[in-house]
């Protein structure tokens, strides 16, 4: 007996193409039904009956069963890149923002994580497909093209390890030599300058030679000039010489001193801006089947840019009576549908990121994020939201033990503070959330340009409040 029934839902791209392409490592434990009226959004019920549902978090369960993407061929880090690109292309369509984010990643890369393929590969390629296939030559390879992503495109839909086999009538048609702009290579600097030092050898030999005749010429005209010319030949010779000394002093210095390359910048928590935030109403994404959006307080000034103007929201009059006057709130997004119950996401106190930067999220606009815990490598096990402890108040700053300073404004995604940082999130024994320096990969005190600790291991907390907690997941990862 298969141990999950999967019902996928026809607008769910990046499920469909998955399971068409891994039907064969998935039907020992996949059920495949075709329900009707088919499910508007994709669900997998697993053995003990509990449903799963939302595209990222099936494809990711599902992903653990093929040999490909086994999870333990991943860090901690990969794995959240994996998870960060899968929520990212969740919105439909894709935005501009997103594709032009996408392409500047793809610049030095094959794959999305590098070298290494993955289940975002595969997933991405499924949302982006037919918008590609719609595009003209200038926007595929003109001066402003995305042509990064139509070759990482062509990779993934041809590359044996993606293990897609997709018919050629189904793949985006690409023609190679079908190249608007062609970018240019920098000039190597050493033949330039060998160019141009050559070049300046010839004029000064030819000037030279025309003076040497034209002196010779005045010395037969101008006898009483003999004695002048001669002292100017000999100055010239000495000045000759000593150029020719300083260029053979030149050659004879040794190989040139290499720079030594620029330090790694300094890494630390304390760069997050981590907050207390208080959900003060919370509905499903209307048009993202694993999305909630949420209003939340996070101590914002009225002015910020992040905040969200009063007249944009839609809360119950509820909400509003229990909440007057309205604080300034952020909307954000989070893929905790269909893992924590909606009515448990309402009027709560939660923990935030709050600098990193917003993205939209199938036409909304997200400008934070909520931390929950789950267990390390299961995309679809339980999940808790990590809880300030009692009496803190929203917008109240929470650090990491050893870890107190300043925040960034806002953490630049291309440095990837946050994709080196977040692996040392977890929980220990007592529930207790904290930040392990050895699961981020620092070994001793400012190891590789890491900001050294007071400790190994420091708690979250709220200062004069107490410890950030989890309610029942110990060794669990937080993000």
């Amino acid at each position: 007996m298969a141990a999950y029934t999967l019902s996928v839902s026809p607008q769910d791209k990046a499920l469909s193409l998955f399971v068409s392409a891994f039907r064969s490592f998935l039907t020992p434990s996949v059920t495949i039904s075709d329900p009707t009226p088919a499910p508007p959004i994709s669900q997998l019920v697993l053995q003990n009956a509990d449903t799963v549902a939302g595209s990222n978090t099936i494809v990711s369960h599902l992903s653990t069963l093929v040999p490909a993407f086994v999870a333990d061929r991943y860090t901690p880090l990969e794995q959240a890149e994996i998870n960060q690109w899968l929520t990212l292309t969740a919105a439909s369509p894709i935005t501009e923002e997103i594709l032009r984010t996408l392409n500047d990643e793809l610049k030095l890369k094959t794959t999305l994580l590098g070298e290494k393929i993955s289940v975002a590969d595969v997933a991405v390629y499924a949302r982006i497909k037919d918008t590609v296939t719609g595009w003209n030559d200038e926007k595929r390879t003109g001066q402003n093209g995305y042509r990064y992503i139509v070759r990482w495109l062509d990779f993934v839909q041809n590359s044996p390890e993606a293990g897609l086999n997709l018919p050629e009538a189904e793949k985006v048609k690409i023609d190679p030599s079908n190249v608007l702009v062609y970018l240019k290579p920098e000039e190597a600097v050493k033949e330039k300058k060998k160019k141009e030092e050559e070049g300046e050898k010839k004029v000064k030999g030819r000037a030279g030679a025309a003076g040497a005749a034209g002196a010779v010429d005045k010395v037969k005209e101008v006898v009483v000039e003999v004695k002048e010319a001669v002292m100017g030949a000999v100055s010239a010779a000495v000045a000759g010489e000593g150029k020719q000394q300083k260029k053979k002093e030149k050659k004879e210095k040794g190989p040139r001193r290499e720079v030594p390359p620029k330090a790694e910048p300094v890494l630390s928590p304390c760069q997050i801006d981590i907050r207390v935030g208080h959900i003060l109403y919370c509905a499903p994404h209307p048009d993202a089947d694993s999305l909630y959006v949420s209003t939340i307080a996070m101590g914002d000034a009225a002015d910020s840019p992040l905040v969200t103007p009063h007249s944009a929201l839609k809360l119950p009059e509820s909400v509003l009576a229990a909440n007057n006057p309205l604080p300034p709130v952020r909307t954000v997004c989070s893929g905790l549908k269909g893992l924590i119950p909606l009515e448990a996401m309402q009027n709560r106190k939660i923990i935030v990121v709050a600098n990193l930067k917003p993205v939209t999220m199938r036409g909304v606009k997200s400008a934070a994020m909520v931390l929950a815990a789950s267990p390390p490598g299961e995309a679809h096990g339980k999940v808790e939201l990590v809880a300030p402890p009692e009496g803190a108040v929203a917008g109240e700053r929470v650090y990491f033990e050893g870890y107190r300073g300043e925040p960034d404004a806002v953490l630049n995604p291309k440095k990837k503070i946050w994709e080196s940082i977040q692996p040392g999130f977890g929980t220990n024994a007592g529930l207790e959330v904290v930040f392990d320096r050895a699961k981020a990969g620092w070994e001793g005190e400012g190891a590789n340009g890491k900001a050294p600790g007071e400790g190994v291991i420091g708690r979250l907390v709220v200062e004069g409040r107490g410890i950030c907690t989890v309610e029942s997941l110990t060794g669990a990862t937080v993000r």
